[in-house]
C-alpha cells in the first residue's frame, strides 16, 4: 500500500489572514463541516490568544467535529498563548497544538531581537509546556525557507526531544523553489536524530508562485503533511492550495507514490463555498476549480475533446465534482464542436442547413466572447426564417442622433439576384428602416406590434424582435428577427414578416387562377 500523506488545512486560520477574508463563527463553523466532508486530517481552527471570535471558533468546532478529524489551534513560543490553545481545544476529541517559533537570522535578528540559543530554549519550552497539555504537538519552524540548515536541524531536532511529534518547515516568504526546498527537507531526514519518529510537515506561501511545486517536492523528498488551504487564499499571494496539491498527488502516483485520505468529488463544493463565504473570487484559470478549468474553446481543442475527453484532459472534471467538460462556443470553434451542441440540443439538420447555420454563427460569434445555448437557438430560428425568401436583408445603415433627423439605408436583394436599394426617414431609427424597406417591398400594411427581448445574457446579448403587421385583407403575418445589433434585428423582423405576407398573396393568387 502507497504512503499516506496528511492534508492539514488551515484555511480557517492562515486563509482567513487574506486581507477581507475575516470570517465569523456561524461561518467558520459552516466550512469545518465541509472540510469534515473533503475527508481533511486536520482542521487548524485559528490562533485562540488572538480574538475571542478566535478562541470561541476553535471551541465549537473542536466539540461539533468528534473524532473525525484532528482540530489544531495555533500558539507563538508564549505561555500564556499555549495555555488559552489548551483551553479553546478542551472541547475536542482529538486536539493538538500548532507553537513554535522563528528561525531565519531575518526573524532573530529583526523580528524577535533574540540569539540562536535563546530562541532553542524558548522552542523546547514551549513544545514541553504543550505537552503537558495535550498529546499532538506540532512544532513550526517560522521562515525556515530562509534558514540557515544547520542551525534549523538543531532546532528541529531539540523540538522532537521536547516532545513535539510533527514538525512543520515552513516557506513562510515564498522564497524557496523545488530543488531547494526538496534538498531542505531531504537533509532534515538524513541529519536530524528522531525525524524517522516524527510526521515532517511542509507550510509553504506562495509569492513567486511555487508553492503547489515546493510542497510536492518536500512530500518526493519525506514530508507525509502539508499544510494548505482551500483555494489557496492566504497572507499576501497565498498558500499552497489543496486542491492542486491533493489532485497532483492523485493523478500523478507513479511519480510521488502517496495516498490521501480527500474525497475528491467534494473539492468543487468546499472551493465554492469558501470564495462564497470570504468573498475572494475564483481566478477562472485557476488549476482545478476554476471557472475554465474543464472549459475548451480552441476549436482543434474541442474536436479533440469531443473524440476522446483524455486528448486534452488529463482529469475527469467529475472526479472533483465539476461535473462535465464544457465546449465553450467562440469564433475560435470548429464545426465539430457546434453540429455537437445543436445535437445536445435537439437540432437534426442536413449538411446544407448546418452550413447555413455555422455561417451565421461565426457572424455572432465575432461580435461576442461566447455564444449560448439561447443564441444557438435563435441562430437557427434565423436560418430557417431565411429559406425561401422573396426579399433578404443584406445590409442596412442608420443614422440618427440628437439634434438630427433618422434616416435609414437599407439594401435588400431580390428572389431574382435583383439588389435594391432606397432611404428614408422616420421617428426614429426603427421607424425609418422599415420606411426604406416599405419603399422598397411596396405592399401596403399596418404595423399591429412590436416587441424587443434578450434571448441571451450579457452585454453583448443577442435581441430578439417579435413584430406583427395587418394586410388590406386583414390577415396578420409575424415576423421575427435576431442580431446583436436591435436595429438589424428590427429589420430582419420586418422583412420576415413581409416575405410571410408575400407568399401567402402569391398562394392565393395560384389557388384563384386554378379556380
Amino acid at each position: 500500500m502507497a504512503d499516506r500523506v496528511y492534508i492539514f488545512d488551515t484555511t480557517l486560520r492562515d486563509g482567513e489572514q487574506s486581507p477581507g477574508a475575516s470570517m465569523n463563527t456561524e461561518e467558520k463553523l459552516e466550512i469545518a463541516r465541509q472540510l469534515v466532508r473533503l475527508g481533511v486530517d486536520v482542521i487548524e481552527a485559528g490562533f485562540p490568544i488572538s480574538s475571542p471570535g478566535d478562541f470561541e471558533s476553535v471551541r465549537r468546532i473542536g466539540a461539533e467535529v468528534g473524532d473525525a478529524v484532528v482540530v489544531c489551534g495555533l500558539s507563538r513560543a508564549i505561555a500564556k498563548d499555549i495555555e488559552v490553545a489548551a483551553e479553546a481545544l478542551a472541547t475536542a476529541k482529538r486536539p493538538r497544538i500548532h507553537t513554535g517559533i522563528g528561525v531565519s537570522e531575518s526573524h532573530l535578528r529583526d523580528k524577535l531581537r533574540i540569539t540562536r540559543e535563546e530562541a532553542l530554549e524558548r522552542a523546547v519550552a514551549a513544545v514541553k509546556l504543550a505537552r503537558s497539555f495535550v498529546d499532538d504537538v506540532e512544532f513550526y519552524a517560522e521562515d525556515a525557507g530562509r534558514a540557515e540548515p544547520e542551525f534549523l536541524y538543531r532546532m528541529v531536532e531539540a523540538a522532537i526531544k521536547a516532545g513535539a511529534t510533527v514538525v512543520n518547515i515552513p516557506d513562510t516568504t515564498g522564497y524557496a523553489y523545488p530543488e531547494v526546498f526538496g534538498e531542505l527537507i531531504r537533509g532534515l531526514m538524513e541529519h536530524v536524530e528522531g525525524i524517522e519518529d516524527v510526521i515532517v510537515s511542509v507550510h509553504c506561501h506562495n509569492d513567486l508562485g511555487m508553492a503547489t511545486a515546493n510542497a510536492l517536492a518536500g512530500v518526493r523528498a519525506g514530508a507525509r503533511q502539508v499544510e494548505c488551504t482551500i483555494n489557496g487564499i492566504g497572507e499576501r499571494a497565498g498558500n499552497t492550495a489543496l486542491e492542486e496539491v491533493v489532485m497532483a498527488l492523485k493523478q500523478r502516483r507513479d511519480v510521488f507514490g502517496v495516498e490521501t485520505g480527500i474525497n475528491t468529488r467534494e473539492i468543487m463544493r468546499t472551493s465554492r463555498l469558501v470564495s462564497s463565504i470570504t468573498g475572494i473570487r475564483v481566478q477562472p484559470n485557476k488549476a482545478i476549480v476554476g471557472a475554465n478549468a474543464f472549459a475548451h474553446s480552441s476549436g482543434i481543442h474541442q474536436d479533440g475533446v469531443l473524440k476522446e475527453r483524455t486528448t486534452y484532459e488529463i482529469i475527469d472534471p467529475a472526479e472533483v465534482g465539476a461535473g462535465a467538460s464544457r465546449i465553450v462556443l467562440t469564433a475560435r470553434s470548429g464545426r465539430h464542436a457546434l453540429r455537437h451542441r445543436l445535437e445536445e440540443l435537439g437540432f437534426e439538420l442536413r449538411d446544407d442547413e448546418f452550413e447555413r447555420v455555422y455561417q451565421a454563427f461565426l457572424e455572432v460569434a465575432d461580435k461576442k466572447k461566447e455564444v449560448y445555448d439561447e443564441d444557438l437557438e435563435a441562430i437557427v430560428g434565423e436560418s430557417e426564417r431565411t429559406l425561401d425568401e422573396t426579399y433578404h436583408l443584406q445590409q442596412v445603415h442608420v443614422s440618427c442622433g440628437e439634434p438630427g433627423i433618422p434616416t435609414a439605408t437599407v439594401e435588400l436583394v431580390a428572389r431574382d439576384g435583383r439588389h435594391l436599394i432606397d432611404s428614408s426617414h422616420g421617428n426614429g431609427p426603427v421607424d425609418a428602416v422599415y420606411n426604406a424597406i416599405s419603399r422598397i417591398v411596396q405592399v401596403p400594411n399596418d404595423l399591429t406590434e412590436f416587441s424587443v427581448q434578450s434571448v441571451t445574457r450579457g452585454i453583448d446579448a443577442i435581441g430578439e424582435v417579435t413584430i406583427r403587421v395587418r394586410a388590406e385583407d386583414g390577415q396578420v403575418f409575424t415576423g421575427r428577427g435576431a442580431h446583436p445589433d436591435i436595429i438589424v434585428a428590427s429589420a430582419k423582423a420586418y422583412t420576415n414578416a413581409l416575405n410571410r405576407l408575400l407568399a401567402a398573396q402569391s398562394q392565393k393568387r395560384t389557388v384563384e387562377e386554378e379556380l
